[in-house]
């Protein structure tokens, strides 16, 4: 014992048992199981949740999370890559977004610039509606302020007393980024949040004027304005009483026996090619099942649920 006492004295031992010196252990996670299993949030506007039908779904990219639209609406972005992200081009943006200060929050990492000339007022993508912004949901996805933002062409002043034709509510006495009109009748006026609800619940091809019926013309003022319009022209095709109703495609989700999609029953890939596209059972139109869960190949194959295929789906 005392040779090894002497050892370990001896100012040579005393350095090298220094340099092998193993780092300190990492302390173990203090916050309560509940917050350490929150979702993660986007790595854009910050938000762990938030509006799926303004934002998008939250996709994963190695470790990177982000909202759908909050990725295609940041500039910058190469336009090839819109519906295949590539890591480094994400965290790029991610970098460039860190010092740009939301106009609305005011908080940093605003991806989202105007897209007039000469502004540079950035902002969240969530926050668009408090600052009344407008980001449109079709290519090339711009994007812009409260003062550049585009305004209804059509000159029509509401009525006094008139209300929401979808909430009946009354709307303000004129047009405003918060009260919209029909650009066809011109009689038919709805508040921007109930517009947004109505073709978040209707596919594209369904959405039409509440009040005159118009598809053409009113589809392109309504994504002019920035509404999000769903297309669900292959996982909607339905017929008589399910056409008709304001909400085919509601609550759609996997109800194969085994669901393989790793997002689960309630996820709907956005990237083409698209094997997580959440289909509806051409027999029934009751239940629905992801394209890759029921070997659905190709957009003639028509989908059936696990009732109606035998138990195959």
């Amino acid at each position: 014992f005392e040779g090894k006492a002497r050892v370990d004295r001896h100012p040579r031992w005393k350095a090298l048992t220094e340099e092998r010196t193993l780092p300190p252990a990492p302390q173990r996670c203090s916050f309560p199981p509940a917050f350490a299993l929150s979702p993660p949030a986007c790595v854009l506007c910050g938000r762990a949740a938030a509006d799926p039908v303004l934002c998008g779904q939250k996709i994963r990219i190695e470790d990177f999370c982000a909202h759908f639209f909050c990725l295609v609406s940041a500039p910058g972005l190469p336009p090839a890559r819109k519906l295949r992200f590539d890591p480094n081009d994400i965290c790029r943006t991610v970098v460039r977004a860190a010092h740009k200060k939301c106009f609305v929050c005011g908080k940093n990492g605003a991806a989202i610039t105007c897209c007039q000339e000469g502004c540079d007022r950035n902002f969240h993508l969530p926050c668009a509606t408090e600052g009344e912004c407008i980001t449109q949901y079709v290519p090339p996805h711009s994007s812009f302020c409260r003062e550049h933002r585009p305004e209804q062409e059509v000159e029509a002043a509401p009525e006094k007393n008139t209300d929401c034709l979808i909430c009946l509510e009354p709307v303000e006495d004129r047009k405003s980024y918060h009260t919209m009109v029909c650009p066809t009748c011109k009689h038919a006026w709805f508040h921007r949040g109930c517009i947004q609800v109505g073709a978040a619940a209707c596919a594209g091809i369904f959405f039409n004027c509440p009040l005159c019926r118009d598809k053409h013309a009113f589809l392109l003022d309504m994504l002019t304005m920035g509404i999000r319009i769903p297309l669900r022209l292959v996982s909607c095709r339905l017929t008589g009483q399910e056409a008709a109703s304001p909400v085919p495609c509601q609550g759609l989700r996997c109800d194969a026996r085994v669901c393989l999609c790793p997002g689960g029953r309630d996820h709907e890939s956005f990237c083409f090619p698209r094997p997580w596209e959440l289909l509806l059972c051409s027999s029934c139109a009751a239940e629905g099942t992801h394209r890759c869960c029921s070997n659905v190949r190709t957009s003639r194959t028509k989908p059936l649920c696990s009732r109606r295929a035998g138990g195959t789906a």
